[in-house]
C-alpha cells in the first residue's frame, strides 16, 4: 500500500496549506518539516520561542528563512488574537490574565492562528498528551455542530489493504447517538481519500446472537446511522471476523449489507478502539496514520507521542486534505 502514501503526498502537494507545528524545537518534527520542505506537501509554520526554534533549526541543517515562525511574545497578531479569544470564552469567565498567559503557549497561540484564518491546521502531540492537543481546539475551534463529538480515526495501512479504525483516541464510552455520529464522519473520511465506505459496527455480538444492554447500544448506533444515511453500506452489530472475512459473513450474516468486505470499522468504546489499533500496528506490521480528529470546523490533528518522522509527514498530508475539503465546501 506504499501507493496510498504517495497519493496522499500527490494530493497534498497540489494545493499545499499552511499548518502550524507548535512542538517546533522537537527533533522528529524538524526533520519531518525538511521532508515536507523537499517534497512540497505542505507550508510549516513554527510557532514557538524564536530563538529557541533557530537554534533548532540551525542544528538540524535547516534555514529559518526557509520555514514561517511565529513566537507569541513579539507576534503582532497577539492582542487581536487575545480580544478574539476573551470573546470566544467569555460565557466561560475567562479572565485576560488567564487568557494572555494561555495564549503565550504554543498550543493556545497555533490553534488562535487556525481560528483567525491565519492557518489552515494544526498538528500537535509528539510531546504531548492528547489533551493538550485537543482542548483548545475544543474549546476555540469547536466542532461544526453543537453537540457533535469529535473523534480519531486511524488509517492502517496494511500490505494489501487500507482499513479505517475509529474511534481510536477520543471518546471513551460513547453511546449510541456518539457511536452513530462517529460512524457517518469516518464514512465522510473515506470518501475524502477516494473510498466507497463500507461500514462495520463492531461488537462481540453478529446480529442477535448475543443478549446485553452493549449489544443494544451498537444496534441502535447502526439504526440511527442507517436513518440518516440511507445509502451507506453498514453492517451491525457484528464481530470482526463477520466484518472482514467473507466466508464467516456468509454463515453469520448473510444478509448484511457488509459481507466480509468492511473497509470501516467501528469500535463500540476506546478500549477497544486504541487495542486494536495498536495490536494491528505491531502484530501485522500496518502503517498506522493518525489519530485523524474528525468532526471539528477546522483541522486538527494529534500525533502518537510514539511517532514517527515520517508518522509526521503522513498526517501532515492527511491534514493539508482536510484543509483542501473544508475549502471545497465553502
Amino acid at each position: 500500500m506504499k501507493q496510498f502514501i504517495a497519493k496522499l503526498q500527490r494530493l497534498a502537494k497540489q494545493h499545499p496549506k499552511r499548518i502550524c507545528f507548535p512542538e517546533a524545537t522537537e527533533p522528529r518534527t524538524i526533520e519531518a518539516v525538511k521532508i515536507i520542505l523537499r517534497k512540497k506537501i505542505a507550508k510549516p509554520i513554527l510557532v514557538g520561542d524564536q530563538k529557541e526554534i533557530a537554534a533548532a533549526l540551525k542544528k538540524h541543517h535547516l534555514s529559518a528563512e526557509a520555514v514561517t515562525i511565529r513566537d507569541p511574545k513579539n507576534d503582532a497578531n497577539f492582542s487581536r488574537y487575545l480580544k478574539q479569544f476573551l470573546q470566544i470564552r467569555k460565557e466561560h469567565g475567562l479572565q485576560e490574565k488567564e487568557a494572555r498567559q494561555l495564549l503565550s503557549e504554543p498550543i493556545y497561540f497555533a490553534t488562535m492562528t487556525l481560528y483567525s484564518g491565519n492557518a489552515d491546521g494544526v498538528i500537535s502531540g509528539a510531546i504531548h498528551p492528547t489533551a493538550h492537543t485537543l482542548r483548545p481546539a475544543f474549546q476555540i475551534i469547536k466542532t461544526h455542530e453543537k453537540f457533535h463529538k469529535a473523534s480519531g480515526v486511524f488509517f492502517m495501512v496494511l500490505r494489501k489493504k487500507l482499513l479505517l479504525f475509529s474511534d481510536c483516541s477520543v471518546n471513551v464510552a460513547p453511546d449510541a447517538k456518539d457511536l452513530a455520529e462517529i460512524a457517518l464522519d469516518t464514512a465522510t473520511t473515506a470518501h475524502m481519500l477516494g473510498l466507497k465506505p463500507r461500514v462495520a459496527m463492531l461488537s462481540f455480538s453478529t446480529y442477535g446472537s448475543a443478549q446485553h444492554h452493549y449489544v443494544d447500544k451498537v444496534r441502535e448506533a447502526t439504526a440511527i446511522v442507517q436513518a440518516k444515511n440511507p445509502k451507506l453500506l453498514v453492517g451491525g452489530e457484528m464481530q470482526v471476523d463477520a466484518a472482514l472475512v467473507p466466508a464467516v459473513a456468509a454463515q453469520k450474516c448473510p444478509k448484511s449489507a457488509v459481507q466480509g468486505d468492511a473497509n470501516v470499522l467501528i469500535f463500540p468504546n476506546l478500549d477497544a478502539g486504541n487495542i486494536a489499533y495498536k495490536l494491528v500496528e505491531r502484530l501485522a506490521k500496518a502503517n498506522a496514520i493518525g489519530p485523524i480528529i474528525q468532526g471539528l470546523n477546522k483541522p486538527v490533528n494529534d500525533l502518537s507521542r510514539g511517532c514517527s518522522v515520517e508518522d509526521i509527514v503522513d498526517v501532515t498530508a492527511v491534514t493539508v486534505m482536510q484543509a483542501q475539503e473544508k475549502l471545497k465546501y465553502k
